[in-house]
């Protein structure tokens, strides 16, 4: 049976919510890249192994216009560059599994799990009047909000400092899986379930 990476079996991963099941897919395939295949109908990237989603995630120029820890994020560099983004999750679960002595693919399942905001809001326009109001989040914005805010915070970690990317990631999947407070996107769940809250 093929391995994540020829390393990690996904087969005992379990995703514990519910409403990502559906969206989560533990593809066991080696190498994790589907060529773009899944890429141009609505819904075919539930079709996209979790991993693999992730590498495309760490492939992203950054945070563009807006600012993340008063800097603007530009990437690592990977922007397109697939199999340097597949390099740096490789060796992220590589840490993860020294560092915690589980599955990295498990760990990842928990970090997005701990990370998906449930609600957020939109602006509705009522006769000139704009406000904000509190809408439940699809399942798959759900998860892709969670990957970028995961990959962001590896981007975010090393930038300008001595933390490799990879030791980074590996950091950020850790503290989100844990759900533990330092999570840069566990703290941006908070954020946006809070302010949604108070546009209830």
């Amino acid at each position: 049976m093929a391995k994540v990476f020829g390393k990690w079996e996904t087969k005992d991963v379990e995703v514990k919510d519910l409403g990502l099941k559906k969206y989560i897919l533990l593809d066991e395939r080696e190498i994790p890249h589907s060529f773009g295949r899944n890429s141009k109908k609505r819904f075919e990237k539930a079709k996209i192994g979790i991993v693999e989603r992730l590498v495309n995630k760490v492939m992203r120029s950054g945070q563009g216009k807006r600012k993340l820890s008063g800097k603007y994020i530009r990437g690592r560099g990977s922007t397109g560059k697939k199999l340097q983004a597949m390099e740096i999750v490789e060796k992220a679960f590589e840490i993860i599994e020294k560092k915690t002595k589980k599955n990295p693919v498990e760990v990842l399942v928990r970090a997005i799990e701990n990370s998906a905001p449930r609600e957020d809001i939109t602006r509705l326009r009522k006769g000139g009047i704009s406000y904000s109001q509190s809408v439940d989040v699809a399942p798959m914005r759900r998860l892709d909000e969670a990957l970028k805010n995961l990959a962001l915070a590896g981007f975010a970690n090393s930038f300008n400092k001595k933390t490799t990317a990879p030791e980074a990631l590996a950091e950020e999947l850790i503290l989100a899986s844990e759900e533990n407070p330092k999570s840069a996107a566990v703290k941006r769940r908070n954020e946006v379930e809070r302010i949604a809250v108070s546009s209830r």
